[in-house]
């Protein structure tokens, strides 16, 4: 399944302002044009996003 995360996702997980959650969707958006995938302005995969700022602990 494909999810996306818009802005408002990104600052109720991260807990941050909209022109930072803009920021990071920017940022990530860039990099998966750099690796060949078409994005959505404004709105960012979640399993990119999770891979970059969600961490597990472990153990």
């Amino acid at each position: 399944m494909y999810d996306f995360l818009t802005p408002s996702d990104i600052q109720d997980i991260l807990k941050v302002k909209p022109s930072k959650a803009y920021s990071i969707i920017r940022e990530l958006n860039n990099e998966m044009k750099k690796d060949g995938y078409k994005v959505i302005r404004g709105k960012v995969n979640k399993k990119k996003f999770e891979e970059r700022y969600i961490y597990n602990s472990v153990g």
